[in-house]
């Protein structure tokens, strides 16, 4: 598939996601945090795209929200969803799931509704999700002790540009090989042709470094694991919590054994570091503690010359014999004559402190002796070059040493790279499955029946249209329960009258929320529900006031549009009389209506106009009401589901029809029968 075949991916774009190590198969996978790892694509972006990639998958080239009203629909529809999610990235993911005209995405939608539905929801798995993060990629680690080494231009060049982490360098023959392993602890030559090559320091001829990353620069896999440890911890506690409520992640347990992972993880540092290594800490204090016990020591032994110095006489010879050593007459004389022993008891204590704060092995020991021991001095002086061989011994011990458990800890790691990322992908995808699950029940929704619209098999059917039964709209502004469920099924052109503030536009608003819901593949408010599967869906909300004469005619224009060539489409319109005047707009209706019925298209007008309408048509128009039950109490009292073939009364007609039952009269009489 090429990139920008994808709608909405241009050249920048398909160039960004080039950098993904499997481009096509991300994008496609629908992973929203997968494409947000390519650069300069944020996660309502990678949502976009993902959308787009299962647009061209499923040949849906179609925009089912056809208007403003049906958008809304949509955002209101996906806001109730996103909700109910715990992380970022489900809220982003359930953006990848849009009303479709394709068949085939409907239906697989639907397989994942219908399977996260059945998910339960319990509060400790959702608990356990409010620390969970898609996985990041670390920043690029530089490593200074290592380096590659070529004299291949072609290998140089893909080499930096495979390995940023270490420096490439360039060689012609083995003495330039030899002057690299001075400078580095460790150099790793690319050439075959070096093959045999013998010369001083840690030098290996690897040609096939640039195919094993995880051993040519451990570090760059280190540094993920160091950087995403939090995540990985937080996805590991998901699948626990998620298998302790009996409703594991996946049924085959999670993707990596996760008392290896922690395993891993222990011997790892924030920054990537090894941790947890007794020989590495003992090495690596070693050197950084270096020079402040070779001063320690050295005041050690100074201060047993000094004792030696007090105690050799407790007399005022005494005193002045350490007075005159402290003045520095010819102390190297006095003290190999007078002092010889204690002077050397004085190094060897010097010696014992040095190898004992560093916790120095034998072989280390006896580079140490070196440090204390030339011609005796007071103060005691130590070998500068001598604490720099040690130093550089120290450090050559604790690199390889880190070098070697680095590699170690990497081997074990490496396999475990895919499977962390199906860990933390599957804990976040759960998300999205417990988001659907929490709103099917808290609005006690079902899975819809969606087929075919009429006439696809080429026959003269009538069109589908919708059938809700026991629908209950999560947009109301009443506690959900109190909700009043709502029967209604349309088949073709019809109008929809009944009382003012009986709820109609709540009955529209239903309407289009369900279909929208159904052509998502998700479950719908209902307690069943069948719905055909729309091209496009046109949602007219009512008009605030009469238009002016410019957008009267490009209302009229839409509806022009709309009516050439609509089959397939759900037309919902409510009180489309208010943007002119009553006697026009009942003539402009049944026209709309006639040219829909024409089409087999299904719609439901919202109209106080039905009479006139009905008049002004050329064919029988079918006519719903919300009947009102009357007047109680000044209330009025309606009875929400639609009545078909009922033209319902208006509020005006219930009160003049109160007025006559309550007071009697011609007048009242005579007003009730205009009606």
């Amino acid at each position: 598939m090429e990139l920008e075949a994808i709608p909405g991916v241009g050249a920048k774009t398909a160039a960004s996601l080039r950098e993904l190590d499997d481009p096509v198969a991300t994008v496609e996978s629908g992973d929203v945090a997968a494409i947000a790892r390519a650069p300069g694509v944020n996660e309502a972006r990678a949502a976009r795209i993902a959308r787009g990639a299962i647009r061209r998958r499923h040949g849906d080239d179609g925009r089912v929200l056809a208007t403003d009203r049906a958008r809304e629909l949509y955002r209101e529809a996906i806001d109730l969803l996103r909700e109910r999610t715990v992380t970022d990235y489900a809220a982003k993911r359930l953006e990848t799931f849009y009303p479709s005209a394709s068949a085939s995405r409907i239906a697989e939608a639907q397989s994942f509704a219908a399977d996260a539905a059945d998910r339960d929801p319990d509060p400790a798995v959702r608990e356990a999700l409010a620390d969970c993060a898609p996985l990041s990629d670390p920043p690029t680690v530089r490593v200074r002790d290592r380096c590659l080494a070529t004299a291949d231009a072609e290998t140089l060049a893909r080499a930096e540009a495979e390995v940023p982490e270490l420096s490439v360098e360039t060689v012609e023959d083995a003495r330039d090989v030899s002057e690299l392993g001075r400078s580095y602890a460790s150099v790793i030559v690319l050439d075959e042709s070096f093959a045999g090559l013998d010369v001083e320091g840690d030098v290996s001829v690897r040609p096939d470094a640039l195919e094993a990353p995880a051993e040519t620069v451990p570090e760059r896999l280190l540094a993920f694991f160091a950087e995403n440890r939090d995540r990985l911890e937080a996805a590991a506690a998901v699948h626990e919590a998620a298998a302790a409520a009996g409703d594991p992640v996946s049924g085959g347990g999670p993707p990596v054994a996760l008392d290896r992972l922690r395993d891993a993880l222990s011997r790892l540092d924030d920054d990537g570091t090894i941790a947890g290594d007794a020989e590495l800490d003992r090495l690596t204090a070693a050197v950084d503690d270096l020079d402040a016990a070779v001063s320690t020591a050295a005041s050690v032994a100074d201060d047993r010359l000094r004792e030696a110095i007090r105690e050799r006489d407790v007399t005022i010879e005494g005193t002045d014999f350490l007075s005159l050593v402290e003045q520095g007459a010819r102390v190297d004389s006095l003290l190999d004559r007078e002092l010889a022993d204690e002077y050397d008891a004085a190094v060897d204590a010097a010696r014992e402190h040095l190898a004992d704060a560093l916790r120095l092995e034998p072989e280390e020991a006896e580079l140490a002796e070196r440090v204390f021991g030339g011609d005796p001095s007071f103060p005691v002086d130590h070998d500068e070059s001598a604490v720099s061989r040690l130093r550089t011994e120290l450090s050559a011990a604790r690199d390889r040493r880190a070098a070697k458990l680095k590699a170690d800890l990497a081997s074990d790691l490496g396999d475990l790279r895919q499977p962390v990322e199906e860990l933390v992908r599957d804990a976040l995808e759960l998300d999205v499955e417990l988001a659907v699950a929490r709103f099917a029940r808290d609005f006690d929704c079902t899975l819809p029946e969606v087929v075919e619209p009429a006439g696809d098999d080429g026959g003269e059917a009538p069109p589908a249209g919708f059938r809700i039964e026991g629908g209950r709209s999560p947009l109301l502004d009443v506690d959900f329960p109190d909700v009043e469920p709502v029967d209604y099924g349309v088949s073709g052109a019809t109008l929809l009258s009944g009382v003012n503030s009986g709820g109609k536009t709540s009955t529209l608003d239903l309407v289009a929320l369900v279909v929208v819901l159904a052509q998502m593949g998700m479950p719908v408010p209902a307690e069943s529900a069948t719905v055909e599967r729309f091209e496009e869906i046109h949602y007219y909300a009512k008009s605030q006031g009469t238009l002016d004469a410019g957008a009267f005619e490009a209302t009229l224009r839409d509806f022009g549009d709309l009516v050439d060539g609509a089959d397939g489409r759900l037309v919902l319109v409510d009180e489309l009389e208010s943007i002119t005047e009553p006697g026009a707009s009942a003539k402009i209706i049944a026209g709309i209506l006639e040219a829909l019925d024409d089409q087999d298209a299904t719609a439901v007008f919202v109209s106080h106009l039905a009479r006139e309408i009905c008049a002004a048509a050329d064919f029988e128009v079918a006519v719903d009401g919300i009947e009102a039950a009357g007047l109680v109490d000044g209330e009025l009292r309606v009875n929400r589901s639609p009545k078909k073939g009922h033209l319902a009364r208006s509020t005006p007609e219930l009160i003049v029809e109160k007025l006559a039952d309550d007071r009697g009269g011609e007048f009242y009489g005579d007003l009730l029968e205009k009606f």
